[in-house]
């Protein structure tokens, strides 16, 4: 197999939020590390959705410039020492190494979960300025992102404080995999098989949560990366409706060469997270049953969901998705209103509210352009409980099938006017945890 090695995309700086900021390593200078800036449509996208969205938020003309390969000596594509592949390790020196990664890269708690569309790098980089301390991108299709060009540099984006970084990757075929995760090995700390997407698409396609039914395929998914990369692997899966399969499939994980292990606590047919409390205990049975670094995912809503998890896990982290969309603070102690009442301590204005966090967010997309898709739907997240109040800017954000900067800054500031803030809340227990800067501390 032909390793192509990606092609960069160099972006000029604009209106950016985080001016200290300095990205990819490679002359001249990139803003962003890209895999084109051309159009392309996510591997959810609707067909119908108008094309207008599928571009990016910024000038394909101004951003095309003139493309370098990029260089690096095995050195920089293991920028962590995980080493060479581990073709001749014993079960019990690949858990070393598990280890000593997982040390290296500072043992991240606080880490967003893979969404599609949804953990782009503008919203990792604002989930990371409120203090995620790790983040998976989007999941990838593996044959998609080997084949298609334009959904590999649209897709794919990074910079270099974008770490530590899981790529995922959907895939049911060891060698397509292994040509997509060589492609982003030297920008990220793992690359990551989703084995957990539970949705009618990943049945079509027989990949994630349902790849369930053939584990000898899994298994070879995980030894041919594992075999292969420079990178450790990682897998995010669900449980089995029995404990004990749910053990032996996260054993065989760990002997096929996964080196992190992220567990779901819901099966695969518990798809709303709202109707189905994700199964701590469960999570906790497999944190016992490997060896390797385990994380929990499932109902984490505010940051004592973070300290309750860790505490009854036992897991070395916590993921948070659907919650970190309507409140990319939450990992700095900030929460809604709704989850105020499950606050032990006294509940203060946090002097931040979703328009604030929208702001910071449209700065990074100015500086980090997506498709204006990915834009659409995060100020839907964001300002859910804004426009359930003033149904009215709602309709106008939705009748608008251009979207642009000006116009979104504009909608903001026609919110703020209306005179109805919605602070997210502190509660004086955290205060201590939360700097000035917005950042939390390390030490959950």
């Amino acid at each position: 197999m032909k390793f192509i090695i990606p092609s960069l995309s160099l972006r000029s700086s604009r209106n950016s939020c985080c001016p200290a900021q300095k990205s990819l390593m490679v002359s001249p200078l990139p803003q962003t590390l890209n895999l084109s800036q051309t159009e392309t449509r996510s591997l959810h996208a609707d067909p119908a959705q108008d094309d207008l969205d599928g571009i990016l938020c910024s000038d394909p003309q101004q951003e095309r410039q003139e493309r370098q390969q990029l260089l690096l000596s095995s050195s920089d594509s293991s920028p962590l020492g995980f080493g060479s592949p581990s073709r001749c390790l014993s079960g019990e020196s690949l858990v070393e190494r598990a280890w000593t990664h997982w040390e290296k890269i500072g043992r991240p708690k606080l880490i967003v979960a893979p969404m599609v569309d949804n953990s782009e790098l503008p919203f990792r980089m604002l989930c990371r300025k409120y203090g995620a301390e790790a983040a998976y991108t989007p999941m990838l299709h593996s044959r998609i992102f080997t084949e298609n060009e334009k959904y590999r540099n649209q897709e794919f984006t990074t910079c270099k404080e974008d770490r530590p970084l899981f790529v995922q990757f959907c895939a049911n075929d060891p060698e397509v995999l292994l040509e997509a995760a060589r492609r982003v090995e030297p920008f990220c700390d793992y690359i990551d098989i989703n084995l957990g997407c539970p949705q009618r698409i990943a049945r079509r396609g027989n990949y994630g949560a349902f790849l369930m039914d053939n584990l000898p395929l899994v298994k070879s998914l995980v030894q041919k990366l594992a075999l292969n990369l420079n990178v450790p692997v990682s897998c995010k899966i669900r449980l089995f409706p029995d404990l004990q399969d749910t053990i032996k499939y996260a054993r065989m994980l760990e002997d096929a060469g996964c080196s992190l292990l992220a567990v779901h606590g819901r099966t695969r047919d518990e798809k709303d997270g709202k109707k189905f409390r994700a199964d701590w205990d469960a999570i906790r049975a497999v944190k016992n049953a490997v060896r390797i670094p385990v994380l929990a995912n499932g109902n984490i809503r505010h940051v004592d969901d973070v300290h309750t998890c860790l505490e009854k896990t036992g897991a070395d982290g916590v993921l948070s998705a659907e919650s970190l969309l309507e409140n990319p603070a939450l990992f700095a102690g900030y929460r809604t209103a709704e989850w105020v009442v499950d606050s032990e301590g006294i509940e203060r204005d946090g002097k931040l509210d979703q328009t604030d966090l929208l702001v910071e967010y449209l700065k990074f997309c100015e500086r980090y352009p997506v498709a204006w898709r990915m834009i659409r739907a995060h100020v839907h997240r964001m300002l859910g409980d804004w426009f359930r109040r003033h149904p009215h800017v709602r309709e106008d954000f939705n009748s608008q099938s251009k979207l642009t900067f000006e116009f979104l800054y504009n909608m903001v500031d026609r919110l703020r006017e209306l005179g109805t803030r919605i602070p997210l809340y502190l509660d004086d227990k955290h205060g201590d945890r939360v700097p000035a800067d917005g950042l939390v501390s390390r030490d959950v």
